[in-house]
This record gives C-alpha cells, structure tokens and sequence, in this order.
C-alpha cells in the first residue's frame, strides 16, 4: 500500500546532506527528510567544562531549537525559558554522538553541535542527529587537518529514524501526517555495525505487544542501515572550503 507521497511502508523520505552550508564552523550540514530541513553545525573550542579539565579528553555538547517560521503559525523563541521538548531532544543528540566518538582523540577541545529546524514535517530530532553525524566527521577532517587530534574520532556511524504503527501498518521514517495519527511511534539510533544506541517508543493509544515493537525495531533497522550506507558514500566526497 501507497502512503500519501506515495512511498511505499519500508521506504525512506527523499533524503539529502548539503555539506559545508555556511562557512566558519568546523562542520555545517543542512540535512533535508522529505520537507523537514536541519541545520547541523559543529563548532570546535580549545576549551572543557571545569570537571572535564586534566582529563586527557575532550567533551561534545549539543543544543536543538525550532526557528520560529519552522511551522504553520510561528513557534515562539526560547530566551528566557527552554522548551522541555527542545531540552529532552538536545540531550538525545548529544548522547547519541558521544557514543560514536572517541573523546581522548581530542584532548582538551569541545565540539559544540547546534542543531536548528527549518522546517519541520516530522522527525527533526532523527534528521538532527543524522545531520549533526554528517558534520561531526566533517568537522573531524578539519582537525585533523589543523593539527589538533591525537587519532581518528569518529568510532561508530550511526543513524536515527523514526517508525509507527498507523492504520494497523507498519511505517518506516514517519512524516508529520503519520506521526499525529499513529497508534505507536517509536524514534531508533544505532550504528553500522547494527547495534542499538537508543530506543524511544511509546503508545498513543492502546499498549502494543511485543510482536509489534519488534516489527518497528527491524524495520528501524533496516532504514538506519540505508541512511548510513548514504551517509558514508557522500561522506567520501571531498568538499571543497
């Protein structure tokens, strides 16, 4: 069965990485799903938090926000006071990258990952963390070439995609139109090797059985699987500064 662009349960949105998007940071990547749009930046500083100091290692942060024209109406700024959902996604994406990197590789330096929605059309939070990925290895090869790494960075690829159950079917890298209507949808990272960083999942309506979490896990799988062979691929191109 056709979804309503016409994709097909197990397929992928269209999906797309413009490599050195802007100019200063150590990374820039804007990553395009179908119509959500992500600016993923890395930015690299000689510098670590307090308890980090003496260490031998360096540290990776992230912050994620939703720009105001990002949705229908306007999502509001966030000075004063976060959002909760923009707090739990930011966190995500920086534990996820934490688990591909090697922290000693580059003592001292901190990779702050800034992660800002364009517009979303759900699965920002997945498209972050695979564009963030994208510009983490990029901004690696500007290091490197820099002088300031001890050895190669970069441990594990890895890649997040979302999955539901909706209308009884299992879907694979949910639009928005899916994701509001979903009886289960559930966000997985993991790595080329296959292994799990972090499953999220949950119930909209009625609890789902274990035959159905497993149906979403594979299929999660098998797209994470896909986004990273093309990941890699692209990753092999030299970009011109």
């Amino acid at each position: 069965m056709s979804r309503n662009d016409s994709r097909t349960p197990a397929d992928l949105r269209p999906l797309k990485f413009t490599r050195k998007f802007t100019n200063h940071p150590a990374g820039s990547v804007l990553v395009e799903a179908g119509q959500t749009r992500v600016l993923c930046t890395v930015t690299a500083t000689e510098s670590v938090p307090r308890w980090r100091q003496g260490s031998g290692k360096g540290w990776l942060t992230a912050e994620y926000a939703m720009l105001p024209g990002s949705v229908v109406g306007r999502k509001k700024r966030e000075h004063d006071r976060r959002d909760g959902r923009s707090v739990e996604i930011q966190r995500l994406i920086g534990r996820a990258l934490r688990a591909a990197i090697d922290m000693r590789s580059f003592p001292n330096v901190t990779l702050q990952v800034d992660c800002d929605v364009l517009q979303a059309d759900g699965g920002t939070r997945c498209a972050s963390i695979c564009g963030a990925m994208m510009a983490l290895n990029d901004a690696a090869h500007y290091l490197n070439d820099n002088g300031k790494l001890k050895s190669w960075p970069i441990k594990h690829w890895l890649a997040a995609v979302s999955v539901g159950h909706v209308g009884g079917r299992a879907l694979l890298d949910l639009d928005y139109s899916e994701d509001s209507t979903a009886d289960v949808d559930m966000n997985i990272i993991a790595t080329e090797s296959g292994k799990i960083v972090e499953v999220q999942g949950a119930a909209e309506g009625e609890p789902f059985s274990l035959d159905v979490h497993h149906e979403l896990l594979s299929l999660a799988m098998e797209g994470t699987a896909d986004i990273i062979t093309q990941m890699k691929e692209l990753a092999a191109d030299k970009v011109e500064a």
